[in-house]
């Protein structure tokens, strides 16, 4: 099983390497299941997987304090309205079209009202 979970943990994370260019795969949640799966699997590359600069710039901040800085909220909601915009004008069928729309409205009312808002860090402007 832990070769299993290495595997997986391994294919998550070349997915979230490719989700860094490639706006049409998330790449937090696949460094959130790498992170699971090398747990499970190798306490080395979970350590290595830790201190890389990919997961600190998409992960860490979040995992640590539970609060996302407003700017990075704006930024991951362009994202997200670009791409389910596309995806709307896309679909072949209302319902999922009108199922699109009310998924865009929650993860909009989600990150903006459940998930807190971090204070800008003065060092980083």
């Amino acid at each position: 099983m832990r070769l299993i979970y290495l595997l997986l943990g391994f294919l998550a994370l070349g997915l979230a390497l490719l989700g860094v260019v490639l706006p049409l795969l998330p790449t937090t949640p696949f460094l959130l299941l790498a992170i699971a799966c090398f747990s499970r699997s190798s306490k080395r590359f979970e350590t290595w997987l830790y201190h890389t600069k990919l997961y600190q710039t998409y992960v860490a901040d979040f995992r640590e304090t539970g609060s996302i800085p407003r700017k990075r909220k704006k930024r991951i909601l362009v994202s997200i309205y670009i791409l389910m915009g596309i995806s709307i004008f896309f679909a072949p069928i209302i319902w999922v079209k009108i199922a699109l729309v009310g998924l865009t409205i929650f993860i909009t009312y989600y990150l903006f009202k459940v998930i807190p808002d971090r204070p800008e860090d003065p060092d980083s402007k």
